[in-house]
């Protein structure tokens, strides 16, 4: 089931990208400097493996932290550093300011939205969320999640206070209180089943970080209090989740 688990992830990751492909056009720049200096990654400890002289037109394709990632009219791609593209100018010898997105971008983000897999219960899940910011520390957050498990499928519809102290860290930790309800449907197999529908309350830590462009990564762990007591019955339901996956914000 991991292995299902991730290559889901990777199949969100792949989407998320090609939605910001399809929306984003690469921008073109022409060198400036005598020459900028193609490494194959994003640090000064990547091996530098081809050279740009002045005038040649690149296009770049994205940043990750101050590095950018470019493409030459060979169809060459590599890595240089922000300074080395700072005095660039547009393909017509004019002055350019950089469109690629910054971490200052994602601290003052207005809406998000994202998909997430995991287990709830032991069960597989998938979510998807969406969530409107007030300010860099507090949002609200709406999700929708299915989980199919042997004995039983839940749907889980969910709002809350999303929290976040530290928005300026590269991996911020994040809170979030929310409450909802919970539909559970017995399988078909089973004796006289019979759908359930439960208030909860949740309780919320994870991490979240920017990877690049648009994207962040996000990693969670929940806890369910199910208000399921009967007359007959006492005690309420406690459920675990855990979950990651990716977004973008705008």
């Amino acid at each position: 089931m991991l292995k299902k688990l991730l290559a889901i992830l990777s199949i969100q990751l792949l989407a998320i990208n090609i939605c910001i492909a399809s929306t984003d056009e690469f921008q073109r720049v022409k060198i400036a400097d005598p020459y900028i200096e193609m490494s194959t990654g994003p640090g000064s400890g990547y091996p530098v493996f081809h050279v740009i002289e002045r005038g040649e037109l690149v296009d770049i394709i994205l940043q990750r932290a101050n590095w950018y990632k470019i493409k030459s009219q060979k169809g060459l791609q590599g890595w240089v550093p922000f300074q080395q593209l700072s005095k660039t100018l547009s393909p017509n010898d004019e002055a350019i300011q950089f469109i690629t997105q910054m971490h200052d971008d994602f601290s003052q983000r207005n809406w998000e939205w994202g998909v997430l897999g995991g287990e709830f219960g032991g069960a597989p899940v998938f979510t998807a969320y969406g969530s409107y910011l007030f300010n860099k520390n507090f949002a609200t957050e709406a999700s929708f999640s299915q989980s199919i498990g042997d004995s039983s499928s839940s749907l889980i519809y969910k709002i809350g206070i999303f929290m976040q102290p530290f928005p300026e860290w590269k991996y911020s930790p994040f809170f979030h209180m929310g409450t909802g309800i919970i539909n559970v449907k017995p399988a078909s197999n089973l004796v006289q089943p019979v759908d359930q529908s439960n208030q909860f309350s949740n309780v919320t830590i994870g991490l979240r970080s920017h990877l690049t462009q648009r994207i962040i990564l996000r990693i969670e762990y929940n806890n369910y209090v199910i208000f399921s007591a009967t007359k007959d019955n006492d005690n309420n339901e406690d459920i675990s989740e855990w979950k990651a996956g990716f977004a973008i914000f705008f």
